[in-house]
């Protein structure tokens, strides 16, 4: 008798501890992320679902994503660090962590494993670039161009780009070195394996803003990923560098007369930071939310919505069709092998060391 009051007993304590816990957990969560169709994925596959299970939770989305290193240096030596979890590129991910400004995370600890039961370690593997990092997508930046502008010829190669005599007209760029810089010193000769290595002395930076002279009077500069598709939808621009899940959108899901240029795609990571210093309640909400948003199901569902490829190993054999259209999303992914034919790998510790003294001088170099 005794034996069976100490396991119920057990049991209803098992099951009041999770209320416990979330009594012990914030309700509002202030998300940052990137705005357009790429935060309406995050909507969609992470944030809806778990307000379903937690009706009590409010969450208010910030559109700063591009800002979050200055802002969270400004959160931060102010003392008031208003956001809960933050969607940043992997360069920026370990410039926060290096910075204090990042919570360190343990992936077997924070994160779920997979359903077979392997470690979100392992799962994750390589993609897990900084103690900081929660990867969420693979994604890559790249040019769309109008079909109905370019003439007979299409472009088929990143350095028509700068070839403005084929193809006149305006490009959009975005407004920082990044991408940028790397196309410019490809396009100048420069070998695909020595590009950072150029890239790193005063001397190729040169260079490659000299490229970049050649097509600057031509340039409109973007700072939202929501810019290029509009741009193009508008005509206003011949060609566009911006996501590849932002040009799907714009190819077909609105039926623009615009294709995707996939070489030279360079590819990146895309994931969340927990902010360093949170109070406990916010922290515990966060944490709750990262542990769901991030599984092996959450990460395949995002996939449904924007042709981004899910960073968790177990996540890829689970993207399917597109949710609204049908499509088969697979050929669409920046990793398909019809379009990964010439791919730049983008260097996270390179521009995490060198970020600031180059944005400063490629901002010297638009003011002129």
């Amino acid at each position: 008798m005794k034996t069976k009051f100490i396991a119920a007993l057990a049991a209803s304590t098992a099951l009041l501890a999770p209320m416990a816990m979330a009594e012990d957990m914030a309700t509002d969560m202030t998300l940052v992320s990137w705005g357009g169709a790429y935060q309406k994925s995050q909507v969609n596959a992470y944030a809806v679902p778990y307000m379903d299970m937690h009706p009590d939770v409010k969450v208010v989305w910030d559109e700063s994503s591009n800002e979050a290193v200055a802002k969270l240096r400004a959160m931060n030596e102010a003392g008031n660090v208003t956001w809960d979890l933050v969607d940043v590129v992997a360069s920026d991910a370990i410039r926060l962590c290096d910075e204090g400004l990042a919570m360190e995370i343990d992936p077997d600890t924070d994160l779920a494993a997979a359903p077979d039961g392997t470690s979100a370690a392992d799962d994750f593997g390589d993609l897990l670039v900084s103690d900081c990092f929660i990867p969420q997508i693979v994604y890559s930046t790249t040019f769309g161009y109008r079909t109905d502008l370019v003439g007979d010829t299409p472009p088929t190669k990143i350095c028509d780009v700068f070839d403005l005599e084929a193809y006149p007209g305006k490009r959009a760029l975005e407004k920082r070195p990044i991408n940028n810089m790397e196309w410019a010193l490809l396009c100048d000769g420069v070998a695909k394996d020595e590009v950072y290595d150029v890239l790193a002395t005063p001397e190729g930076q040169e260079k490659a803003l000299a490229k970049l002279d050649t097509i600057k009077d031509s340039v409109i500069w973007w700072s939202a990923g929501a810019d290029t598709p509009q741009l193009l939808a508008d005509g206003e621009v011949v060609m566009g560098s911006t996501y590849n899940g932002r040009l799907f959108s714009v190819i077909v899901e609105q039926k623009q007369p615009v294709a995707m240029l996939w070489d030279a795609q360079v590819f990146d990571l895309d994931g969340w930071i927990i902010p360093a210093g949170l109070p406990a309640d916010r922290l515990a909400r966060v944490k709750d939310f990262v542990m769901f948003a991030t599984d092996t199901q959450r990460l395949a569902d995002q996939a449904k919505y924007i042709s981004y490829g899910p960073a968790r190993d177990s996540s890829a054999p689970l993207v399917g069709k597109h949710a609204d259209l049908g499509i088969d999303m697979a050929p669409h992914m920046p990793t398909d092998p019809n379009n990964a034919t010439n791919t730049f790998l983008y260097n996270y510790e390179f521009w995490a060391d060198y970020r600031d003294d180059i944005d400063a001088k490629f901002q010297a170099w638009l003011a002129k």
